[in-house]
């Protein structure tokens, strides 16, 4: 677990650089109106949107963008029909992944998905062949130098506020919820003065599939490549690789 979670928390730290060079506007914007479609278009009774609009507002994408998003969502505007998808797959070494796709043609997503993984020593699996393998989860993500509480203080307003867990990673801590309970403790957290980066429901890997060598650098070439794809919204996997095997990869 540690190697993908340290895997999503350079990503979230690229995200503001990558809004700027990549696709992030037009994923941000497709979860906007897939949450708005599903939960209604008031960010106060729907999680999922309100998440979504924080998000898109720390990527700096304009207010009448957003606004415009919602409205297609609840279908006030009309734009493109996009239906929401989850493929399943494995990666190099057996690494089973999981990924939300928002597309407009799923007979060309399920094309392009499909070459990637066959380029990067991995191959598209049917419906059920991995999802077994993830539990849905809230998670909350802090980082240890913009909160001055030490680790039991934090585990304690945690678990107090409803959390089912605490993991410490070096660089923060990951709380785990239940997704019902996900705004809840969130909330909690942030009226006793904690700073949050991460609130979100994902997938949580059951086991893990330890990497090292080509099938490591296969495997994040491979995450790099769906997480830039333009149907994908989101990339879960079950690898692990050791701190200084992910160092070695990302500066080479």
């Amino acid at each position: 677990m540690s190697g993908h979670s340290k895997w999503a928390n350079i990503k979230h730290q690229k995200a503001k650089a990558d809004a700027q060079k990549g696709n992030i506007y037009s994923k941000l914007a497709r979860e906007i109106m897939v949450a708005a479609r599903q939960g209604g278009g008031n960010p106060e009774a729907n999680f999922r949107l309100k998440t979504a609009i924080q998000k898109a507002r720390e990527a700096n994408i304009p207010l009448e963008n957003i606004n415009r998003a919602i409205q297609r969502g609840i279908g006030a505007l009309e734009g493109e029909s996009y239906e929401e998808l989850v493929y399943e797959g494995y990666g190099p070494g057996g690494v089973a992944v999981l990924l939300n796709i928002v597309t407009d043609n799923r007979n060309r997503t399920a094309g392009e998905i499909r070459h990637l993984f066959a380029k990067h020593g991995g191959n598209l699996a049917e419906t059920g062949a991995v999802s077994w393998l993830f539990d849905r989860k809230g998670l909350i993500s802090l980082e240890r130098e913009k909160n001055r509480q030490s680790e039991d203080e934090i585990m304690m307003l945690a678990l107090e506020a409803g959390a089912e867990d605490m993991k410490t990673e070096d660089e923060g801590y990951e709380i785990y919820t239940s997704p019902e309970d996900l705004e809840k403790v969130k909330e909690a957290l942030e009226k006793n003065g904690l700073k949050i980066s991460i609130a979100e429901v994902t997938m949580v890997p059951k086991t893990s599939v330890p990497l090292s060598g080509r099938q490591a650098e296969q495997m994040l070439k491979l995450m790099d490549l769906l997480e830039d794809h333009d149907d994908v919204q989101k990339v879960y996997a079950n690898f692990e690789i050791a701190e200084s095997e992910m160092k070695r990869i990302m500066e080479s």
